[in-house]
């Protein structure tokens, strides 16, 4: 299975300097896109697949371009269709040229799917679009978490696979990309796209890194923003430093939830109270750190514990992962490590080289030394993990430009749906974004546990807001609060 889990500025004096909008260099009149049937690993045939050059880099608008893959999903509706709904599963490193059909498939609703054509896109970097590589090998894939460090040596250690993998991104064959491969670049792309499908706005839905994807896109292009839904929200930053060492804290938010739900199973045989769940996670992590099971390890066992906190729905598939590590028992298939994702090079080649680009990073390994040892007791289910060294402490390579600061000039014209208890990307952070945004946006928040909320969290309360918007243009008048559906 994949471990990616589905997250020194070279300053100029232009146009393009931090947090100034870019709408007043438009986008040149869009191609002729040649729309045709999707790619195999795409099993939608109800989607349409085209391809289109954008500018390796937007300084040199006439110099090499690499591609950007496009799925839509069109409107079948056409007295109702608004305009297009571009979308972004998150990441960064996420593929998104299936995302229409699996919008649909969770239930997107039929308000929105006459309104919309839905538009899905790989970013540039990843899957269909022109990918980029560190040339990693398999045992090197540890994902776009780092591992659990117990103390500082451990720490010391990853360092060096980090500077290591940093290195071979340096060397790649993509590394001509490196400088260009940024948030700003990919809503610069998102643009073209939509010049390309003849559209004078885009509306935007971006779950998880895709709030702060379109965060960025509507700070630079606020004038060509329609309806803009950021879901499951990051910090304004982005995955930086202090985005990605929240995670901790969403995993001791999230957590409590399944620790009621494998109480309340004794066929689990867990415990039979939260504390006893709770007290049998850390007991399975430390017999797992230092003997593993079946290539299960103690950070792998926490990090597969985290990533199946997402959805409800994979709660069982957690109490299920640790009874058989508790018995020496076969694997549920999901969380088996020997069953790797093919592409997950690219998305975490991809994911670093936006993440390593869109902010500095310390350099200093006694820096993240300390990190670990305080989150380690600020939040000791994760923080020991979430704040370990990167790559990004050892990149080579500079960004052709300084990232975008979010802030709130611009029509009021953004919706942002959040979970109470996210693990990934917690309702802390996302208060951030709402402070950054300021009069721009409102915040619906549902009292739910999980990552993702509007079509995926299983809110009625907050799925009719959001469609109301998206569908109708009804956003609250003021931030607003859903409780938990019934059971």
């Amino acid at each position: 299975m994949s471990r990616i889990v589905p997250i020194a500025l070279a300053l100029a004096a232009a146009a393009t300097s931090i947090g100034v909008p870019e709408t007043a260099r438009a986008a040149p009149p869009g191609p002729s896109l040649r729309w045709e049937a999707c790619p195999a690993e795409v099993p939608a045939p109800e989607l349409e697949c085209a391809r289109l050059d954008v500018p390796l880099d937007y300084r040199k608008p006439h110099g090499r371009t690499i591609e950007v893959a496009i799925s839509r999903l069109p409107s079948k509706n056409p007295e109702k269709r608004r305009g297009v709904l571009l979308t972004n599963p998150g990441g960064p490193g996420g593929y998104g040229l299936g995302q229409p059909a699996q919008l649909k498939a969770a239930g997107l609703p039929q308000a929105v799917l006459d309104r919309y054509d839905v538009i899905g896109f790989d970013p540039r970097g990843a899957g269909r679009s022109t990918p980029v590589t560190c040339g990693m090998a398999d045992q090197q894939l540890w994902g776009n978490i780092p591992p659990y460090a117990r103390n500082a040596a451990d720490v010391a250690r990853h360092a060096k696979r980090a500077q290591a993998a940093a290195e071979q991104c340096a060397d790649s064959d993509t590394a001509y990309m490196l400088p260009h491969t940024s948030t700003r670049n990919t809503a610069r792309d998102m643009d073209r796209i939509r010049a390309a499908l003849g559209e004078k706005k885009l509306s935007y839905l971006g779950y998880s890194y895709g709030s702060h994807l379109g965060a960025v896109y509507t700070t630079l292009f606020p004038g060509r923003s329609d309806r803009i839904v950021l879901d499951s929200n990051t910090v304004p930053t982005g995955l930086d430093a202090t985005g990605a060492r929240l995670m901790a804290r969403g995993m001791e938010d999230r957590f409590p939830d399944f620790a009621a739900f494998a109480a309340a199973r004794p066929e689990y045989g867990l415990g039979s109270t939260p504390e006893e769940v709770t007290a049998k996670f850390h007991e399975l992590a430390g017999r797992l750190d230092k003997h593993p099971v079946r290539g299960v390890d103690g950070s792998y066992f926490r990090l597969l514990t985290l990533t199946f906190l997402y959805r409800d729905s994979r709660l069982p598939i957690v109490a299920e992962a640790w009874r058989a590590l508790d018995t020496d028992q076969p694997l549920p298939p999901a969380v088996d490590p020997s069953l790797t994702d093919p592409d997950v090079e690219n998305k975490v080649a991809s994911h670093l080289y936006v993440i390593c680009n869109d902010s500095r990073w310390s350099r200093s390994v006694g820096s993240y030394q300390r990190d670990v040892a305080v989150d380690r007791k600020r939040y000791p289910m994760f923080g020991a993990a979430s704040a370990n060294i990167r790559p990004c402490a050892f990149w080579e390579s500079r960004p052709a430009e300084p990232p975008v600061k979010v802030g709130d000039r611009g029509p009021s014209n953004v919706l942002m749906a959040q979970n109470s208890r996210d693990p990934a990307t917690p309702l802390v952070g996302a208060l951030q974004m709402r402070r950054a945004l300021g009069d721009r946006a409102r915040m619906v928040t549902a009292d739910h546990g999980g990552h993702g909320v509007y079509v995926l969290g299983g809110n009625t309360c907050v799925d009719r807001i959001i469609t109301g918007f998206l569908a109708e243009g009804k956003r609250p008048a003021r931030d607003m609060t859903c409780a938990a559906d019934p059971s």
